[in-house]
């Protein structure tokens, strides 16, 4: 059994962690705040955002890329938004996770519909080239939502929460997305957030089962850790990337206007994230 502890708590609805400087960097869509918190949970606000949702990474260089409503902005030295990209023109439906892989392509997808009220219709992936060009390069997939890009930036891996599996996609050398595959069946899962370990094995974290799971290629579940909170992301870190933080809230309690149940967890698991150290 994995023992779960809390890192931060009274918070609102808190998504797209990344582990960037010994710290963990991520959202918290209802209060539209980007935060950072160390280790220790010391906590610190890193910008202000008026969008919803809005996710984040990092570039190369250590930038910080924020989806904001139809713009991808990054965030200067200085504190400083400003615009990376235009994402509208691919596509005017809600934008939502992002990676981006060591070469600086950035990979930001987009749900297909007016989540929760309209009509399912199937979302895609847009690629954002280093000078700031977005174009679609997948499409055809059920509410696409975590994504994570292999240490080698051969792979993107894409969690479809309405499809219940892994997908992933061959990156070609420009950037390109080869045709789909099923990585991993999940049995039932909605999976949402993701991250990959140093066995190239993926965590991913699922609201209705309260639970962040852990599976090889294939469907192969390896550990599961669970939670008494929805979990929407999750991902490794820590001294020695053995820690997983998992950005979880009461659900649908969260989207209560008033609601705190947003929590940062954490967990000490075996395997290290991908590319540890680093």
């Amino acid at each position: 059994m994995h023992e779960v502890k809390t890192l931060l708590k009274d918070l609102v609805l808190v998504e797209s962690p990344r582990w960037h400087d010994d710290r963990l960097i991520f959202s918290d869509w209802g209060a539209g705040e980007v935060l950072a918190v160390d280790p220790d949970g010391r906590r610190e606000l890193v910008t202000r955002i008026d969008a919803m949702p809005f996710c984040l990474d990092r570039l190369p260089d250590g930038r910080l890329l924020i989806v904001a409503g139809q713009q991808l902005l990054v965030r200067g030295a200085d504190g400083t938004l400003t615009t990376y990209a235009e994402l509208g023109a691919v596509s005017t439906k809600p934008w939502n996770d992002i990676v981006t892989d060591g070469r600086g392509n950035t990979y930001v997808n987009n749900i297909g519909f007016d989540f929760p009220d309209a009509e399912f219709t199937p979302g895609l992936i847009a690629l954002i080239s280093q000078d700031g060009r977005a174009r679609q390069v997948a499409d055809g997939l059920a509410f696409p939502n975590g994504m994570a890009v292999t240490p080698d930036n051969s792979t993107l891996i894409v969690a479809e929460s309405y499809g219940g599996v892994l997908t992933a996609y061959d990156i070609a050398p420009d950037g390109d997305l080869g045709d789909s595959r099923v990585w991993a069946e999940l049995q039932g899962a909605a999976p949402d957030g993701i991250c990959i370990d140093a066995e190239g094995a993926v965590w991913f974290a699922e609201v209705p089962g309260r639970r962040c799971v852990r599976v090889r290629e294939g469907g192969e579940v390896l550990q599961t850790i669970t939670s008494e909170l929805g979990c929407f992301a999750c991902m490794l870190g820590g001294a020695e990337g053995k820690t997983l933080f998992m950005t979880a809230a009461a659900w649908p309690d969260a989207m209560t206007p008033g609601s705190r149940t947003g929590q940062v967890l954490t967990a000490e698991v075996s395997v290290p994230r991908a590319g540890w150290p680093g």
